[in-house]
């Protein structure tokens, strides 16, 4: 078999694997999501070796989507860790075979403590399993191992039940862009996930005349503030219009121009914003409308900032 001919057999038998798990999605794993839901503590996910591995990011995957979640390591935890465990969480065991030592050492801990238990394994009739209040079967046929030894499609159907467990019950939650944004502030994402406030121009820096100013005013305000626009502020600094340098380019004709009153020639009515906006949302806006600045408003139409195109270059979120 060569090269290429194994890595193909490798990716067909592990999306054999996921796919297998589909007509097991039933009561049972209803039942999970709704005691997961229901879990007054933390969701503790454990495992060993490379099923380990996939408790950790399983563990992850729950707390960046608004379940509080951890992974205890079994060895670990009959050494002391143990004190983390209290009532009202739910382990989330992950064992492909059921039978694995350092896993079975804790059960009757989880009993006497009376925390829930959930195992994920390949073997519904295991030790593991049979102590278990729900178990999710993520049986495979066989590994992608060419020696059928190495843990591949069973650690890859585990990985993939933990993460249908995570974005169900994120659903159930009514989980939010808004509250993912509040859990990632940081890397790429999160600075796609940036609210506009900490990123608009405010204060000294926002450019603005009144309606009744000369157009020499929002000229030099254009200029001085350097966003290429200038809001147009009515009474109680409630947005009446913004003009753009293009708007007067458009208007250079008019005679007597510098003279005439920003009224004469804002955008009454442009596109606003409010500070809690994501950037992402900011950035989609200005693509539709193919604008370059947006002004933040609060509720009653106060100005509080204008956004540019600029800001989110400066964060990198392209």
């Amino acid at each position: 078999m060569t090269d290429l001919e194994l890595a193909r057999k490798v990716l067909r038998i592990e999306a054999s694997a996921i796919l297998a798990l589909v007509d097991r999605v039933d009561a049972t794993f209803t039942s999970t999501v709704r005691m997961l839901h229901e879990c007054r503590g933390r969701v503790i996910v454990t495992g060993m070796g490379k099923s380990g591995l996939i408790a950790r990011k399983i563990a992850a995957t729950f707390s960046s989507t608004g379940t509080p979640a951890f992974f205890l390591h079994p060895a670990e935890a009959v050494h002391g860790d143990l004190g983390a465990l209290q009532p009202d969480d739910v382990v989330l065991a992950l064992s492909h075979t059921g039978e694995t030592g350092e896993l079975l050492r804790l059960l009757e801990t989880i009993r006497r403590i009376g925390a829930k238990l959930v195992a994920m394994t390949g073997s519904p009739g295991s030790t593991l399993a049979r102590a278990a209040d729900l178990v999710l079967d993520c049986g495979v046929d066989e590994e992608a191992c060419p020696m059928n030894l190495a843990p591949t499609a069973s650690t890859t159907a585990a990985l993939a039940m933990g993460d249908a467990l995570a974005m169900t019950l994120l659903v159930e939650k009514g989980f939010q862009p808004e509250d993912f944004a509040n859990l990632h502030p940081g890397g790429g994402l999160g600075k796609r996930l940036l609210r506009v406030e900490s990123l608009m121009h405010a204060g000294d820096q926002v450019p603005e005349v009144a309606p009744e100013a000369p157009l020499r005013a929002a000229i030099d305000e254009i200029s001085a503030k350097r966003l290429g626009m200038t809001c147009v502020i009515g009474p109680g600094r409630r947005l009446a219009g913004i003009i753009t340098d293009g708007d007067v380019r458009r208007h250079i004709a008019v005679p007597d121009l510098l003279s005439q009153p920003a009224s004469a020639i804002m955008t009454a009515c442009p596109q606003t914003i409010a500070r809690t906006w994501l950037a992402v949302q900011a950035l989609a806006l200005m693509e539709q409308r193919k604008i370059t600045s947006l002004v933040v408003v609060d509720a009653e139409g106060r100005v509080e900032g204008v956004l540019h195109l600029h800001d989110l270059w400066r964060t990198q979120m392209f």
